[in-house]
């Protein structure tokens, strides 16, 4: 998990390398919209302009595709959103979801449990009981990260203490 702007980040569920090379792109892309407009960009333009470079990738004579998949996740001025770009470089717009490996049971119980005026804390506790239900391994603290945004706009990755303290409450 990456903070790509003060108010967005990445997760990438496939290779790490290749993640990386990403969110360097993407932190240009931030950088440049930001010295442009003085403003942080906007989550759907990040997405857009992250998703076309996996595409061209794709196209491209002497390069591999990207093998990884992302969410992209931010809060701007049509408030919280969460994107997953594909390695074929389309991307989508949900509510709620998960990529990589176990994602189906994952997904399933998001549709079952997910309401739209969930609290931080709420979210947070189902997003524990997903990994739960689809991982085959054991989950701890020094495993799982958590990254949150609210409305305050500020991506943030939480300290290994918090998600033990979200962990005793949920496990």
């Amino acid at each position: 998990m990456e903070s790509i702007t003060q108010s967005s980040g990445f997760v990438y569920a496939g290779m790490g390398a290749d993640f990386r090379v990403l969110v360097e792109k993407a932190r240009k892309s931030g950088s440049a919209y930001h010295r442009r407009y003085n403003e942080l960009i906007p989550v759907r333009q990040l997405t857009q302009s992250t998703a076309t470079v996996m595409q061209e990738f794709t196209q491209e004579g002497g390069v591999r595709p990207f093998g990884v998949s992302l969410l992209i996740a931010g809060y701007d001025d049509d408030g919280p959103q969460l994107y997953q770009a594909d390695p074929s470089g389309a991307f989508f717009g949900w509510k709620a979801t998960a990529i990589g490996k176990g994602m189906g049971p994952c997904k399933q119980m998001l549709e079952r449990r997910w309401q739209k005026d969930m609290e931080m804390e709420d979210a947070i506790h189902l997003a524990l009981l997903c990994l739960r239900e689809s991982s085959e391994t054991q989950m701890s603290a020094s495993t799982v990260q958590i990254g949150v945004i609210g409305q305050d706009r500020v991506f943030r990755i939480l300290s290994e203490k918090q998600v033990e303290e979200y962990f005793q409450e949920t496990m």
